[in-house]
């Protein structure tokens, strides 16, 4: 009896969902499942252990050519014959439910979605989400999601099986004393408290919102240095707001060592107008750092009530003045600090991820009636 073929299908992805995607196949594929990646050129190297093909799914519609990557996929789900089709993002659910839509084989794979992002803004955007929402849900056997908002809306959507998303992060090995100092010495702000926010340089990730709250502590001395881990399309408006601002930010780029980076701040801030369970929020828990951030998403379920201060999204006063208790309250740092760490020792590992998604898929062919393959669990 063969182990179950698993086909993952990525559109081009810039953040979490591709680290994902990859962590699960990674782990399926040592548990004897037999795995492959489609997707962009760009997201090949996520599937290292994989095989895999080829397919150009955009992360924005473009006409024509999504009609052509459809195509592509669908002969190529064919070839390959999974049991079982894995999409992360409703660009990737949605190319997947229409490749699947007229599959000749029967009976035709599962399809599993696991939604990770909210609607963009704008009504134009948001209009387009809408519709790849409604397409995914009633195309889709079973729906994941990575917040109870986006479940929400993919059962209003017209899914039938809608389940939380098991979303988890390596634990990072504590950082060197001799990395903490170059760290340190990089940010280049002896004596200075350090607010560090990391993550895409993109609308979503309210970067504005923190540099306008950094504005509003003006006379604290010594003056915070806020410091940004990341790049992304508005990095350019970012600086040049906070030079205006007389704000003194450090953009340091994409880096490999935020574990380093949470050690030498003060305070870890998120200030995102929406995240599902975002990695860098399960990191500055598990190093057991003081965290702000917005109450939006899936953040309230990683941090609870105690593990952070969770303020309003798009509200720099607010903001500011959960900042800067951190930052003069050594009995709220403290207090922080200790109930990330414990907030920590609950966050999923990546073993429950892959068995949650294993489960998944023994749940979709126990469904469809196809014998399962012993030996896949952990």
């Amino acid at each position: 009896m063969t182990a179950p073929r698993i086909a993952y299908v990525l559109a081009a992805t810039a953040g979490g969902t591709g680290r994902h995607a990859a962590m699960l196949a990674e782990g399926c594929a040592a548990r004897g499942l037999m795995v492959g990646g489609f997707g962009p050129e760009a997201t090949r190297s996520l599937f290292p252990a994989a095989a895999f093909a080829p397919v150009d799914i955009a992360a924005r519609p473009r006409p024509g050519r999504d009609a052509a990557a459809v195509l592509r996929l669908r002969r190529l789900l064919a070839r390959d014959a999974p049991d079982v089709v894995h999409a992360h993002g409703l660009r990737a659910g949605t190319a997947a439910a229409l490749a699947l839509a007229q599959a000749s084989r029967r009976p035709a794979p599962a399809l599993l979605v696991t939604v990770h992002n909210a609607a963009p803004p704008g009504a134009v955007a948001a209009g387009v989400h809408r519709a790849l929402e409604r397409v995914t849900a009633r195309q889709a056997d079973a729906v994941l999601c990575v917040s109870r908002d986006l479940a929400g809306r993919m059962r209003r959507a017209g899914a039938r099986d809608v389940a939380a998303a098991v979303i988890a992060v390596p634990p990072a090995a504590a950082p060197s004393a001799e990395a903490i100092g170059k760290a340190r010495a990089e940010i280049g702000a002896p004596g200075r408290p350090v607010v560090l926010a990391a993550g895409r340089l993109a609308a979503q990730k309210g970067f504005d919102v923190l540099v306008d709250a950094m504005i509003r502590m003006p006379g604290r001395a010594p003056a915070p240095v806020l410091v940004i881990a990341g790049e992304g399309p508005l990095a350019g408006k970012l600086a040049a707001r906070s030079w205006a601002a007389g704000v003194d930010v450090r953009f340091l780029g994409v880096r490999a060592d935020i574990p380093a980076l949470l050690a030498a701040a003060d305070v870890a801030v998120v200030p995102s107008r929406w995240e599902g369970q975002p990695l860098f929020v399960q990191e500055a828990l598990r190093a057991g750092r003081p965290l702000v951030a917005s109450r939006v998403g899936g953040i309230l379920d990683l941090t609870g009530e105690e593990g952070a201060l969770l303020v309003p999204a798009e509200d720099p006063g607010r903001l500011a003045a959960a900042i800067l208790c951190v930052l003069d309250d050594p009995a709220v740092c403290r207090s922080l600090a200790d109930a990330a760490a414990a907030r920590a020792a609950t966050l999923p590992s990546q073993a429950d991820a892959v068995d949650a998604a294993v489960a998944a898929y023994d749940g979709l062919l126990a469904r469809s009636g196809r014998p399962l393959t012993p030996g896949t669990r952990r």
